[in-house]
C-alpha cells in the first residue's frame, strides 16, 4: 500500500501526539497520508480530500479513535470496498483491534500485505410512512427502535420475508449485524455472534411477555416492524448506529435488509476475535 486514509477523533487528549508519530512512521515507510476532517488541524502534512472522495482516494483507512471512529468511518465508505483498520486510542475495542503500543507495527503490516481480512456485513433500514419514504441509512452495527418520554411501551409488529411473525407489547426493537452483537444487543440478553456469520438478529427490547427470545435469521432474510400503537406523549425514535435518528409515528414501517456491499476489516495477523471477547467480557478459565 502507498496511500492510507486517516480518520481521528481529535476529541482523544493525545491524538496529536499519535498522529505526529503516525506521521513519522509513515513517511518512513514511503506511505502517504491522506485526510478529510478535523483531523487535518492535528495532521496538517498529510492532503486533504473532501469527505465523499476519501475512499476512493486511498488504498485502506485507517480509524484512530474507538468503535464510534469505526462506525464513523464505515459511514464514510459510500459502498467502496476500500478496507478499514481500527487503531484505539484508548483501552481495546471490539471493532478496533490495533492498539497505541502497535501502531508502528500496524503501518509496516499494511506496506507488506500482510493483514488478515476480516469481511463484515451492514444493513439498510428504511422508513415508510405510507407510501412516503422518510429516512433511510446503512449500519455497521445496528437499527434501534426505542426510547420515549414516558415509561409506557409500544405496540410493534415483526414481519419476516412478508409474513407477520408476531406483535410486541415492548419498549423497542433491535436489529442487528453479528458485528452489532456485542453492542445494544447483547445488553438487551441478545447472543454473541461470530461478526463473520451470514446471519441477523432481531432482539426484542423488554417485551411484556416472558416467551419472547431473540430471533436469529438469514441474512438474506427481509424485516418489516410496524408501529402499531404508541402510547399518549411517548415518543419513539429509530436510531442507526447510534448517529443518525428519526422520530417514529403510529402506522410508520421501518424495513430493513443486508446491504449488498460489505466492509472489510484489517487486523494484525495474530488477531483472534475470541481474545477480544475474553478481554472486553472478562472471561476467564484459560492460562494466560
Amino acid at each position: 500500500m502507498k496511500r492510507i486514509g486517516v480518520v481521528a477523533n481529535c476529541r482523544k487528549e493525545h491524538a496529536g501526539t499519535v498522529l505526529r508519530q503516525l506521521s513519522e512512521w509513515a513517511e518512513s515507510h514511503g506511505l502517504s497520508l491522506v485526510v478529510c476532517d478535523e483531523t487535518a488541524e492535528l495532521l496538517p502534512v498529510a492532503e486533504q480530500v473532501s469527505p465523499e472522495k476519501l475512499a476512493g482516494q486511498v488504498e485502506a483507512i485507517m480509524a484512530l479513535g474507538g468503535d464510534g471512529t469505526m462506525l464513523r468511518t464505515v459511514h464514510l465508505l459510500t459502498d467502496a470496498d476500500t478496507p478499514v483498520i481500527g487503531v484505539n486510542l484508548g483501552s481495546l475495542g471490539f471493532m478496533t483491534s490495533v492498539t497505541e503500543d502497535e501502531l508502528e507495527r500496524a503501518v509496516q503490516v499494511l506496506v507488506n500485505d500482510e493483514y488478515v481480512v476480516s469481511t463484515r456485513s451492514l444493513i439498510d433500514s428504511r422508513i415508510f410512512r405510507g407510501d412516503q419514504e422518510l429516512f433511510s441509512y446503512t449500519s455497521l452495527n445496528d437499527i434501534v427502535v426505542g426510547w420515549g418520554t414516558t415509561s409506557r411501551v409500544s405496540t410493534l409488529g415483526l414481519t419476516i420475508d412478508g409474513e407477520d411473525v408476531a406483535r410486541y407489547a415492548c419498549d423497542g426493537m433491535i436489529v442487528s449485524t453479528p458485528t452489532g452483537s456485542t453492542g445494544h444487543s447483547l445488553s438487551a440478553w441478545g447472543p454473541i455472534v461470530h461478526p463473520e456469520s451470514p446471519v441477523l438478529l432481531v432482539n426484542v427490547i423488554c417485551p411484556h411477555t416472558l416467551s419472547a427470545r431473540p430471533l436469529v435469521l438469514s441474512d438474506a432474510s427481509r424485516i418489516s416492524i410496524r408501529v402499531v400503537t404508541i402510547q399518549q406523549n411517548k415518543r419513539l425514535l429509530l436510531s442507526a448506529d447510534g448517529q443518525a435518528e428519526c422520530a417514529l409515528e403510529q402506522g410508520d414501517r421501518v424495513e430493513v435488509a443486508r446491504n449488498p456491499q460489505p466492509v472489510r476489516f484489517l487486523h494484525l495477523p495474530e488477531y483472534s476475535y475470541f481474545t477480544v471477547l475474553r478481554h472486553k467480557l472478562h472471561w476467564f478459565g484459560l492460562n494466560p
